[in-house]
């Protein structure tokens, strides 16, 4: 890979996400939260955090795990967190 910053397109966030949660790229609407609308149990979540870390080479804490919740959520924190790099 690389060392040239992934930029964080949410299209390809969407389809991220819905290849790690096994669902249709229609169904990860902005505001779906993975738990409550598509089901995500605590290990599928777990990995969602993981993939993301690993693609666009950044750590989450704690406390912005459980913030990644929904599409947009997930986006706008990859975005502050790959800001300035």
């Amino acid at each position: 890979m690389s060392n040239a910053v992934q930029t964080v397109d949410r299209e390809q966030l969407r389809d991220t996400i819905a290849e790690v949660v096994d669902v249709d790229r229609a169904a990860v609407a902005d505001h779906t939260d993975l738990v409550t609308d598509l089901g995500v149990d605590s290990l599928m979540a777990l990995e969602v955090v993981v993939v993301l870390e690993k693609k666009y080479q950044v750590k989450f804490t704690e406390d912005e795990m459980r913030a990644v919740t929904t599409l947009h959520g997930a986006h706008e924190l990859l975005v502050a967190k790959t800001a300035g790099r």
